[in-house]
């Protein structure tokens, strides 16, 4: 029995013949035939709901290839939230806010985000601690930066974590200190691990809590029409929650989730081959545990990130600075290979050009001995002219996040350290698609402020600001088409995901994830991309979104 027809529409179906139709039979949450209105109404029964959209644009469900959905809905949720653009006054006025509006207890943690990396020169003094300190005297407070690698904490979650300005700096991170040896609060990478650890210890965790967030970001998702993505950064909490939101019919989207094989800046203990050997228990219709994830440097702003070529000079760094990985080539193969082994994909974190080249490097390692599995280069914002074709060649995914294709907080950051000649190519979107790549696009959100794949694809066609606040267009030479753009967050992105069986796309026997435009993309200026909203999405069928 027919469940649902779609009817006088323009529905988008991304297949191959690009050819829009007008109707869709759905039954059991899977598209039964697409068409024109004729053809598919003869169909109907007496109990097919028909709905008929009045000549709206239908596109397939939107995919996301990265995010931190479930650290977005705890921020929404449980977390203090303010913008990248925010000044330390503003950050330390929302904090002092926030205690007073929750009953919070003597002791009782703080959380928030995210703040601005073009803010790091600033925490070389004590002067931010002691402002943060002035409005949270009792209570320890972290907050994020902008890329979820670095915290920034006041002097009473410093000694929660037991660290003063003796405290050794850990493997991988930085406890920054002022020019009299004093910790100013920031705390980079690996440091930042061991403040969640003593929050973790006072607090618990609370997989319901998990479960909450978790169910919250995918809401949020479904405003922007995404029925599927990828967790970046999967723990067994996490996995645990997914699970759970399943088998209780609260699970409304299709989630593969990345298991982490190493963690540099969340504080898990429980990663790598542990966490490996329990990740498919968690298996269900809907969230498929089949990626995993390594983190192979941090990030530029706070040069952690892998570069083949120096760092700008500072006053108080080597001048041939070029940032390191987390880990051998050697070891990064055996990580590929294990994972192989057990069938599952590999996202690797790289956001310098020397991580990337490693990447690519082992895969041409590990191809040459006829392994297959999906490898995702995970953010790739830097990528070295030679190293462009590889991609293709080694069948490497370029997954690009977050949208940093455009004028922003980050690329401004970015640009403090980064020589310009590089920074000039940043995201090289063009480059590696007329090399035969296959191009992926995810927000990382919470890193981007938000997962709207609509000023992200604006940004993709014309490298410049989606919300004019910052002007100028960002290596333009680098703009693809908005084809192209709607194929990463598709088609593209399904088929790197391990779900192109599944999604993607609008054929018989695909899922019915839909979304319903307030605009048509092909059939507008570019100019007005920025401004499509989302009218509906569908999953299987199910309507889970509709705009007030």
């Amino acid at each position: 029995m027919v469940d649902l027809i779609i009817t006088n529409a323009v529905i988008h179906t991304m297949n191959p013949d690009r050819s829009p139709v007008s109707a869709m039979a759905i039954a059991r949450g899977e598209v039964i035939a697409i068409g024109g209105d004729l053809d598919v109404l003869e169909l109907a029964s007496e109990h097919t709901r028909v709905l008929d959209l009045n000549g709206a644009p239908v596109l397939p469900g939107l995919i996301d290839s990265h995010n931190h959905h479930r650290i977005a809905g705890e921020e929404e949720l449980f977390r203090i939230g303010f913008s990248p653009a925010a000044g330390l006054e503003q950050i330390c006025l929302a904090v002092e806010e926030w205690i007073k509006a929750h009953e919070l207890s003597p002791g009782d943690w703080v959380l928030g985000g995210n703040w601005g990396s073009t803010l790091v020169p600033l925490f070389e003094t004590t002067h931010p601690l002691a402002l943060l300190d002035a409005v949270s005297p009792q209570h320890p407070v972290v907050l994020s930066d902008d890329s979820h690698h670095n915290s920034w904490a006041n002097s009473a979650a410093l000694a929660a974590a037991g660290i003063d300005d003796s405290t050794p700096d850990p493997v991988g991170g930085r406890i920054v200190r002022d020019s009299l040896g004093h910790a100013t609060g920031l705390l980079l990478e690996s440091a930042g691990a061991q403040l969640e650890k003593a929050r973790l210890a006072h607090e618990g965790i609370d997989v319901h809590r998990v479960a909450l967030s978790s169910e919250r970001g995918i809401q949020l998702l479904h405003e922007f029409g995404i029925t599927a993505f990828q967790d970046a950064s999967a723990t067994r909490e996490l996995l645990e929650a997914l699970a759970m939101l399943d088998d209780q019919g609260r699970l409304k989207s299709w989630v593969v989730t990345s298991l982490l094989i190493n963690d540099t800046i969340f504080g898990n203990d429980f990663v790598g081959k542990d966490l490996i050997a329990v990740g498919s228990g968690y298996r269900t219709e809907r969230h498929h545990p089949v990626f995993t994830k390594i983190f192979l440097d941090g990030v530029p702003p706070t040069r952690t990130a892998a570069f083949l070529e120096p760092y700008l000079p500072t006053h108080d760094r080597d001048p041939a600075h070029r940032g390191v990985t987390t880990m051998s080539i050697d070891e990064l193969e055996g990580w590929l290979r294990h994972a192989a082994a057990a069938d599952l994909g590999v996202k690797v974190h790289c956001t310098g050009d020397a991580s990337v080249r490693m990447v690519l490097d082992v895969v041409e390692r590990v191809r040459n001995d006829g392994i297959t599995t999906v490898v995702h280069v995970s953010h790739g914002q830097y990528v070295h002219r030679d190293d462009i074709s590889r991609f293709a060649e080694l069948d490497v995914i370029a997954e690009i996040s977050p949208f940093l294709w455009y004028p922003g907080v980050i690329p401004d950051a970015l640009a403090q350290v980064i020589p310009q000649e590089l920074g000039d190519r940043i995201h090289p979107n063009r480059e590696l698609l007329d090399a035969g790549a296959t191009v992926v696009a995810g927000s990382d959100w919470p890193v981007s402020e938000s997962p709207n794949p609509w000023h992200a694809i604006f940004g993709l066609v014309t490298r410049r600001d989606p919300t004019s606040q910052f002007p100028g267009a960002l290596a333009p030479d680098q703009a693809i088409t908005v084809y192209e753009a709607i194929q990463a967050f598709t088609t593209s992105s399904a088929r790197a995901l391990r779900l192109g069986d599944t999604t993607g796309h609008l054929a018989p026997g695909m899922s019915a994830d839909f979304v319903v435009l307030s605009a048509d993309p092909f059939d507008i200026e570019r100019e007005q991309l920025k401004d499509i909203v989302t009218e509906q999405t569908w999953f299987r069928g199910e309507q889970v979104y509709h705009r007030p």
